[in-house]
């Protein structure tokens, strides 16, 4: 039953889609066939209105329709570009996380059942929402410490938004494997995995306790930093679903006017912002992935705080140095380094040349410099090379390509603040400060003391591997005599999942088939 209600969950959205003008939008005449057919007969099915709309604000318009988890795949699917294609990425990243308010009684209800607590002996003062997401929504309170009233945000789950999003997570499992079964071309892009990504990291930004941590783990990192911080948490008023946090007082840095009114320095601003985010990426491999100006404000000295930490990104040493030196690497016009890191890295398989690798990123390089400074896009100089990385059977890597997505953002805000935004002039320094600290001598001996430990901790296992090492040897020894073997409940269980898989996929088709032809007689 629930392969037949995700089925027509499925059906439900591809309808919105098609009546809000999404489908008719693609470039449907490149298409032959059936495909184009079908595209064609969408346009039929299309509002008239909606041709009137710009392909991102018909996309904006379906997704409020088809409610907050479409809104949250939708900004997933922004940061997968190696799927959804680089255009439809960039639309799907306009899309505004704005949702209706829900009643402040139900906030109140979340917050006594999460905490245990009434509101009345946890805040002074619990008022009215200020914003609402597709998850959550933020209410203005107060707070007593030491007698003294203390303005807070109070972030409290949207009621119901894990059992609606799971309900439509089947929908999404069910177009995943679908599309793996009678699409073999899409194989490649694993729409499961890629599903399944989107269920875990989902997961993580539903539960309120994870982005207290985020929050304040990022504040430790940037205690010391100058121009930047992210508002402090009140870790007796979180659970899973309400997050406590200081109030911020400042001007949101999508509103140009206001920052400008305040007296702000933009160009400043800006520099702060690319320098804030390469040095939370560099030096601390973990960044905040969500950094859209409606999730940041800069207080009256200047200063930048980041809210909304639901999204962030990790990336390990050897990651972080991969950036640094690719970076650097343009920068330097050294593009044969810049294929050997690929290499070391072992992004890219062995058996290409890495000259002819280097060749490839020379193609990209040398049109760059011949333009000036603050008309190159980083963000599009990484796209580019992800491009030709496809060519060298690079596997995607989804931590880069959620630092992609971030930096096209910060980027992009950079350059809304400062249309002659110079972006190497402002990386060079974070950048090139980080290679001497860690690629230099200073680099080799953390190397060398994290080797040291390293095998240290492999010594102190080699009793366990010895042990381990001698009972796969007679394992492989029996299945060499006697052959691999399944018994008998292993051999039921996969022949009842094959079948029932089976089962479960051509009903959904008669499903949706059957809803079509109903939605086509009742227009007709």
């Amino acid at each position: 039953m629930s392969t037949i209600s995700a089925g027509f969950r499925l059906v439900r959205a591809g309808w919105v889609l098609v009546r809000e003008g999404v489908v008719a939008a693609l470039p449907g005449e490149e298409l032959s066939g059936l495909p184009k057919f079908g595209w064609r007969l969408a346009r039929l099915f299309t509002r008239r209105r909606a041709l009137a709309y710009e392909r991102s604000d018909r996309l904006a318009k379906a997704v409020v329709r088809l409610g907050p988890s479409y809104v949250k795949l939708g900004q997933f699917l922004a940061t997968r570009p190696d799927v959804v294609g680089n255009d439809m990425a960039l639309d799907l990243a306009m899309l505004q996380d704005k949702m209706h308010t829900f009643p402040r009684t139900e906030a109140i209800a979340a917050i006594e059942a999460s905490l245990g607590r009434k509101v009345g002996d946890l805040y002074a003062q619990f008022g009215d929402p200020v914003a609402a997401a597709s998850i959550a929504q933020v209410h203005a309170a107060d707070t007593i410490h030491d007698g003294v009233a203390t303005k807070v945000a109070v972030k409290v789950i949207r009621p119901g938004v894990r059992r609606h999003f799971f309900q439509d997570l089947e929908s999404y499992f069910l177009a995943a494997r679908l599309q793996e079964k009678y699409i073999p071309s899409s194989r490649r892009l694993r729409p499961v995995e890629v599903t399944e990504t989107l269920a875990q990291t989902t997961k993580i930004e539903m539960d309120l306790r994870l982005e207290a941590a985020a929050l304040s783990e990022l504040g430790e990192n940037t205690k010391d930093d100058p121009g930047f911080r992210v508002p402090s948490v009140d870790w007796e008023r979180t659970g899973r679903d309400v997050l406590t946090m200081e109030w911020v007082d400042g001007v949101k840095m999508n509103d140009i006017a206001g920052l400008a009114a305040a007296g702000h320095d933009l160009k400043t601003i800006a520099a702060n912002l690319v320098q804030s985010f390469l040095r939370h990426t560099l030096r601390d491999g973990f960044f905040h992935a969500d950094m859209h100006p409606g999730n940041l404000f800069v207080e009256a000295n200047g200063t930048i705080v980041a809210v909304d930490l639901g999204i962030a990104g990790r990336l390990g040493k050897k990651e972080r140095r991969f950036l640094a030196e690719i970076l650097y690497g343009f920068i330097t016009r050294d593009y044969l380094r810049v294929a050997e890191v690929h290499f070391e890295a072992g992004y890219v398989p062995r058996q290409h040349n890495v000259a002819a690798f280097a060749q490839a990123i020379r193609a990209i390089g040398e049109p760059i410099h011949g333009q000036p400074a603050e008309t190159i896009s980083m963000a599009k100089l990484l796209t580019l090379l992800f491009e030709v990385t496809e060519l060298f059977d690079m596997a995607t890597r989804p931590e880069l390509i959620l630092l992609q997505k971030t930096m096209v953002v910060v980027e992009g805000v950079a350059r809304t603040l400062d249309p002659a935004f110079n972006m190497w002039k402002t990386a060079e320094p974070v950048v090139s400060g980080w290679i001497a600290g860690n690629l230099g001598p200073r680099g080799m001996m953390l190397d060398t003391r994290d080797g040291v430990r390293a095998l240290l901790t492999l010594a102190r296992q080699a009793p366990e591997l010895a042990a381990r090492t001698d009972r796969l040897s007679r394992e492989i020894d029996l299945m060499a005599e006697h052959g691999l073997r399944f018994d008998q409940t292993t051999a039921h269980a996969i022949g009842k999942a094959e079948a029932r898989y089976s089962r479960s996929g051509r009903l959904a088709l008669w499903v949706i088939a059957l809803t079509l032809v109903y939605i086509a007689w009742n227009i007709i």
